[in-house]
């Protein structure tokens, strides 16, 4: 049976790199803090625990289905908390243009481990279910409306950079060769294109042969690398001096975005090397405090292995 959106459990999300977001975050009692990302409220309810009743905890979050997570959480943290449905980059940014400022904000990306093990979402290629993977159910494309109704041109070019999947133009030929007789509608079906147009070696590899696909389907239904580059700048204009930024990355498309933002930031001068002096006046914004991005401890990999691609990386407002 599909878990029941309306009665969440205890095991649906297990916060990763927790402990590590805690500590980097520093969250002390009367803070501001915002879950960009609030999922099933693993690292707002961590995060909740350290204002010891004094402060606000602010929830972002574009699928609908994470509400009752919220107000269950709510009732629990005996804080102030407040839930906002939205985009985080449009809520960050909206928060940040009304003058909300805030002393931590956390950037979770990716798909929830909620989503993913629902199978109705469309999301797992373990599973066969209608070919969505919207993680606002109510957007448009969904990822059957993309796979049937773009060229194989974009379609190679969705697997190739956002996917980095070798195979991309055989796939991508394939899924206009099977629409042709039907639209694909479902995710065996999209499974069952893409392991034919991959050779024996690649299909019996390392991983799902579906996995790299999924990915960036996922990725371009969602807008989920825009959606960062417009928030990233929005959490630090929102974040107060000494205030902290926290980005959990999945993939190395995401963790570069974040890596040189965050570098960008806190060089401050964009003038040419050549400029014996600084023209352009613009100072460091931020402070990075990981040179390099956290990983999660091998004793958390082995009790939860979907954190093994994390990335955790920390920046503090000047």
């Amino acid at each position: 049976m599909l878990p029941n959106a309306l009665q969440p459990n205890e095991t649906d999300h297990v916060p990763v790199l927790g402990e590590e977001v805690r500590s980097y975050l520093a969250v002390r009692p009367g803070d501001v803090v915002v879950d960009a990302t609030f999922g099933a409220g693993g690292h707002a309810e961590l995060l909740a625990a350290e204002l010891q009743g004094r402060g606000k905890l602010v929830a972002i979050d574009r699928d609908p289905t994470v509400r009752p997570y919220f107000e269950r959480l709510r009732r629990r943290i005996g804080v102030q908390a407040r839930f906002l449905r939205g985009d985080f980059s449009t809520v960050l940014s909206q928060l940040a243009g009304n003058g909300s400022r805030a002393d931590a904000i956390l950037l979770d990306l990716g798909v929830s481990s909620m989503q993913v093990d629902r199978p109705g979402r469309g999301f797992s290629y373990a599973v066969d279910a209608p070919l969505d993977m919207r993680m606002d159910p109510s957007a448009e494309p969904s990822a059957a409306e993309l796979v049937n109704e773009a060229s194989e041109r974009e379609l190679a070019t969705i697997f190739r950079r956002y996917g980095e999947e070798r195979y991309a133009k055989q796939i991508a030929r394939a899924i206009l060769k099977r629409r042709r007789s039907a639209p694909l509608e479902r995710t065996g079906e999209l499974v069952e294109t893409i392991k034919a147009a991959m050779p024996a070696p690649a299909r019996f590899g390392a991983g799902h042969p579906a996995k790299r696909v999924f990915q960036a389907l996922r990725i371009a239904v969602n807008d989920e690398l825009g959606e960062l580059e417009r928030a990233l700048p929005a959490a630090v204009e929102m974040l107060r001096p000494g205030g902290r930024l926290a980005v959990i990355s999945f993939h190395s498309l995401e963790d570069r975005m974040v890596k040189r933002f965050m570098r960008a930031e806190e060089r401050g001068c964009v003038c040419p090397p050549e400029f014996p002096i600084c023209a352009c006046g613009r100072e460091p914004m931020v402070r990075v405090l990981t040179r390099k991005a956290v990983r999660p401890s091998p004793r958390e990999t082995a009790l939860n292995p979907r954190a093994a691609s994390a990335r955790l990386r920390v920046a503090e407002k000047t």
